[in-house]
Order: structure tokens, then C-alpha cells, then sequence
């Protein structure tokens, strides 16, 4: 086990924020957590797990001892008579395991191609993209207790998934809480992939593709490309612009709070859920209060996507944590001026 000291983070975040981590240790296997919790000058020290670095926002350098997830391999780990079971290591990229589950066969993540992160961020956020949150597919996953070292499995129903949430993002409350954020470290995940395969369809833009290209029934090859190329139309690609995706959650009001807002402003966008609430598109929301576009220093908003917040000095004079932080506050302050609505953020604040 090496300890590094003093480096440099702006390649290991998607914003391309200049920060350092005071100390950091590379973690490619179970045997490097254990080496960590039996050291005695890093056993107590407060810690900072890092995947992809595509849902953070650094304010400055780093000073817990970093985590940095390196845990690699792909493999089918079983099946059953409706699924088939993929298991992959937390540090592989999440677009790569689609690729490959579809490349060997075992479609079901087609929908999720091209969210950037790791697999081990995956059930963090409970990722979900056109249809499909990562908890539809999940079988369980492996993970490590930073507090006694030891290992543990999570079901579905123990990692108390919701919309972009999960045990992980919760600490614990109390004698009975369960919260595992800061406690423990993902090692391995595994994917419930259904044999008897059905695409999941319904949003506008993939209906655009089918029409486009004459599918009725697209296979999920055809999904994937098509998710691919609507992502890359909307989104700016990380390497070219940083940033950290969808910046806020889209928020859930009451069928009578959207009656309300839909008054005031017809053209809202907004989608019925199964337990009878409604979900607002954020990124509309934004738009309407007149951001898409505008800045704040060198933080600014996607000029294609207003739920997007962008780098947009480049790496030659980055954005700052504070400058994203600023704009994201006054966005914020406009759509509750507006609206009456609070976003809330989905990248972890540093």
C-alpha cells in the first residue's frame, strides 16, 4: 500500500476543478481497505471515497484521506432461470460495462449508456436515465465497513433505494439508523439482466429515433446508439467541458401544486408518476427564470441543456468550487422566487 501525498485532483473530477488531496491511497482490492484500517497512523483518520469524480464539486484541497476506488473486472456471475447475474468491480466506468454486458449478450442497461461515473457510484445515486434507475436492475453488491473492516452484502431492499438516493447518501441516526454514508466502501455490484428482454420506450426522443429510422421494435443494440447520440446532442462531453451532469434533481410536487404552476406557466414540463405525484423538469424550471446560457465568473449554464452547469474556463483557468457553488445558489434562489420550488443539488459538495 502507497500513501501519496499532495495530488493533484483536477484530472480525477469531471468539472476539472484545480483542488489536491492531501493524502490519498489507490484501493485495487479488498487487501488494500484492510491494509488501510491496520495502519495505525490512517485507521482513524476521517475518509474520502472517490469514483470518477463525476458527481462532486470541490470548494478546495481534500483533506480527509482519499479513496480512490481502482477495483477492476467484468464477469457473469450467474443466472436464473429469468436472469442473468453480471457482476462488476466499483472502479470499472459505468459506460463500459454497458457496452460490454450488451457486446456479450445480456441486455438491460442499454438505457443508462453513457452516464459517467463508476459502477461503485452507480447504486450511490441509484443512476437512472429514459425509463430505467439503476435499483430496476440491481441484484446486491459487496462492500467493506470503514469503521471494523469488515465485509458485508446489501440487497435491493437494504440499500433503501429512491430517486437519486440511497443508504449511502443517509448517515446513520440514532441506535437503529442505517445510513452508511462515510462508512462503508463499495467493492463489487451485481445486475439482475432479464433474459425474457423488452425495451423500455416512451420518451419523446427515443419515439423521434424510431420514427427517424422506421423501428416499431427496436432491439437494444439500436437503444443503446440512440441513447448515445441523444446524450452526446444534449450534454457536453466531460473531456471537452467539465462538468457534473444533471446538476439538480427534478423536483416532485402534489397534482395540485403542478395544477397551480401549469396556471401561471402552461408550457411546463412535467411527467405523472405511479403514486399519483408529479415530476417538474428542473432543467425547464431553470430555463424559464432565463439562465440557460449565462455565467457567473467561470461557472456557467449549458447553453443546450440549462440543467447542466459547466467549466466554462477550460483547463487553463478552471472554474472554481465556489464559483459553481455561487451559481448554483442563485439559480436556486430564482426558481424559489418563481415557482415556490427548492432544486436540490445531486453532486456531493467538498
Amino acid at each position: 500500500m502507497l500513501v501519496e501525498k499532495n495530488v493533484p485532483l483536477q484530472s480525477c473530477n469531471t468539472f476539472g476543478i484545480v483542488a489536491k488531496a492531501l493524502s490519498l491511497v489507490r484501493i485495487t482490492s479488498e487487501a488494500d481497505i484492510a491494509a488501510v484500517l491496520q495502519d495505525p497512523a490512517l485507521q482513524a483518520l476521517p475518509k474520502f471515497i472517490l469514483g470518477g469524480g463525476s458527481n462532486i464539486v470541490l470548494t478546495g484541497d481534500v483533506k480527509p484521506l482519499v479513496l480512490k476506488v481502482e477495483i477492476m473486472g467484468k464477469r457473469l456471475a450467474g443466472e436464473t432461470a429469468r436472469d442473468w447475474i453480471v457482476e462488476a468491480g466499483a472502479g470499472e466506468s459505468w459506460h463500459e460495462l454497458v457496452s460490454w454486458t450488451l457486446q456479450n449478450g445480456f441486455p438491460g442497461l442499454e438505457n443508462l449508456a453513457l452516464i459517467p461515473g463508476t459502477v461503485g457510484a452507480s447504486p450511490v445515486q441509484n443512476i437512472g436515465a429514459y425509463g430505467v434507475e439503476l435499483q430496476d436492475r440491481f441484484d446486491s453488491l459487496d462492500a467493506v465497513d470503514l469503521t471494523t473492516g469488515q465485509p458485508f452484502t446489501l440487497n435491493a431492499a437494504q440499500c433503501a433505494f429512491g430517486y437519486r438516493d440511497s443508504v449511502f447518501k443517509h448517515a446513520s441516526s440514532g441506535a437503529a439508523g442505517f445510513g452508511l454514508a462515510g462508512k462503508a466502501l463499495i467493492t463489487r455490484v451485481r445486475f439482475l439482466l432479464p433474459k425474457a428482454w423488452k425495451p423500455v420506450l416512451g420518451y419523446a426522443d427515443i419515439d423521434k429515433k424510431m420514427l427517424l429510422r422506421k423501428v416499431d421494435v427496436p432491439d437494444a443494440l439500436q437503444i443503446y446508439e440512440w441513447i448515445c447520440e441523444i446524450r452526446r446532442a444534449k450534454l457536453p462531453d466531460p473531456k471537452v467541458i467539465g462538468n457534473a451532469g444533471s446538476f439538480f434533481k427534478n423536483p416532485t410536487v402534489s397534482p395540485e401544486q403542478c395544477a397551480d404552476i401549469i396556471q401561471r406557466d402552461p408550457k411546463i414540463v412535467y411527467y405523472q408518476l405511479a403514486d399519483g405525484s408529479v415530476k417538474l423538469a428542473a432543467g425547464w424550471l431553470i430555463d424559464a427564470c432565463g439562465w440557460k446560457g449565462k455565467s457567473i465568473g467561470n461557472a456557467g449554464v449549458y447553453d443546450k441543456q440549462a440543467l447542466v452547469l459547466v467549466n466554462r474556463g477550460g483547463s487553463a483557468n478552471p472554474v472554481t468550487g465556489g464559483e459553481v457553488m455561487t451559481l448554483a445558489k442563485a439559480i436556486q434562489t430564482s426558481v424559489y422566487e418563481r415557482f415556490g420550488l427548492r432544486l436540490e443539488p445531486e453532486p456531493v459538495v467538498v
